[in-house]
């Protein structure tokens, strides 16, 4: 399924993948794109810089049911890019975490299938894969409901699938702002000299989004192929001139991310550019994820563990971008 002529509603719209999206939907010819997001300023914000009048604007939580019930009338795509993703305020916040990102994974399901919506791709990222922290726990069992949610659509069109990626590049609150901001001070903190991250661009993510729309059949988690970086590179591309303060790890911080781990591996299959990680449920079929080879025994995809890394050069390049 492509996005033209077609109605679509983006939960958590004025964020940075929103708002991408968003620009990148609208060029391909989409019908009417909702943004549904509960932050009037931001949404007012948007209206400053999108002037379309294929846009429409909705205040709505997705810890309201009823409210997306309203909200997903007619609408033929969902995309759910809604959560509280801040490690800190997750830990900090637990069930305000819980009641946004598992409470309101379920509200979107049940509003979806409700609603006849054709499509659902809902957003996800590599703290997910054996999680260590609130954030990543929540959004597991958010990713568990939606490939679960397939199972019981019934005689109903709905299909459900999820996209798991990294650190996106220069996003709200990413690391490169930060440490854009720091370097002002002449010191820049690093919590580990020794840790990874996964890298995408937001353009990747957006178009990594839309191409799924098309393969997906329903109960995928799409994990994109994406380069690592060093956190330490990324601090000398952008500070090279600062010195580096070592702070330790953060409580729920890892010093490498996965995106597929051994036990998912058994049950995934690789493509050039991206694996799928199947369902295991008598519903899936072996056929939607044809051409797609086997990963051999032992296989983990994490961010220290990756053919292709982004240099100090390539680094600053996607710095200076922002």
């Amino acid at each position: 399924m492509t996005v033209k002529d077609k109605v679509i509603l983006v939960t958590g719209g004025t964020g940075s993948f929103g708002k991408k999206f968003i620009k990148k939907a609208l060029t391909e010819g989409a019908k009417k794109i909702i943004v549904f997001s509960r932050d009037e300023l931001k949404q007012y914000e948007m209206k400053q810089e999108f002037t379309d009048n294929r846009l429409r604007f909705f205040i709505g939580d997705v810890r309201d049911q009823d409210r997306l019930h309203r909200a997903f009338d007619g609408v033929d795509i969902v995309i759910h890019a809604a959560a509280m993703k801040h490690v800190d305020a997750c830990e900090y916040n637990p069930f305000e975490a819980v009641k946004t990102n598992i409470h309101g994974a379920q509200n979107i399901i049940e509003a979806a299938i409700d609603c006849g919506v054709e499509k659902v791709i809902a957003l996800s990222t590599d703290k997910a894969c054996a999680p260590v922290n609130l954030y990543g726990a929540t959004k597991l069992a958010s990713d568990k409901l939606f490939v679960a949610a397939n199972a019981y659509v019934g005689d109903k069109k709905t299909s459900f699938s999820v996209v798991r990626y990294g650190n996106v590049v220069g996003s709200r609150g990413s690391v490169v702002p930060f440490f854009k901001k720091v370097k002002e001070t002449g010191r820049v903190p690093v919590t580990d000299e020794r840790m990874t991250r996964f890298w995408i661009t937001l353009d990747q993510g957006v178009q990594f989004v839309l191409d799924n729309l098309k393969r997906m059949h329903g109960g995928e988690i799409f994990v994109p192929k994406i380069p690592s970086m060093k956190v330490m590179d990324l601090a000398r591309a952008i500070a090279p001139e600062c010195e580096i303060e070592i702070m330790g790890i953060r409580p729920g911080e890892k010093l490498h991310e996965a995106m597929i781990m051994e036990d998912d591996a058994r049950h995934t299959v690789e493509f050039d550019d991206y694996y799928i990680i199947q369902p295991e449920f008598p519903w899936w079929s072996k056929k939607y994820a044809e051409g797609g080879k086997a990963l051999p025994d032992g296989f983990a995809y994490t961010s220290d563990n990756n053919n292709d890394w982004l240099t100090v050069e390539e680094l600053r390049k996607l710095a200076e971008g922002m």
